[in-house]
């Protein structure tokens, strides 16, 4: 994935788990429960775009965050 993009994308994540009054350890943890083998810096480096995101990893945030997916990467 484009560099660009995944800074766009780990920005949208940021947002909307704060809009969600969501901590990054939250997140995480929620991830974690789901099955999703994910730490709190992982995440971290996501919404900075330091670290790639896979599609299962997109999935489940959306689903966490109840949020549509055209809000994760658009």
């Amino acid at each position: 994935m484009n560099a660009d993009y995944e800074k766009v994308v780990g920005n949208n994540i940021r947002k909307l788990r704060e809009s969600k009054k969501m901590t990054q350890e939250q997140l995480s943890a929620k991830l974690q429960l789901l099955g999703c083998d994910i730490t709190r810096s992982a995440l971290a480096k996501i919404e900075v775009g330091q670290r790639h995101i896979y599609i299962d990893e997109i999935k489940l945030i959306k689903e966490i965050l109840d949020v549509p997916f055209e809000s994760l990467i658009v």
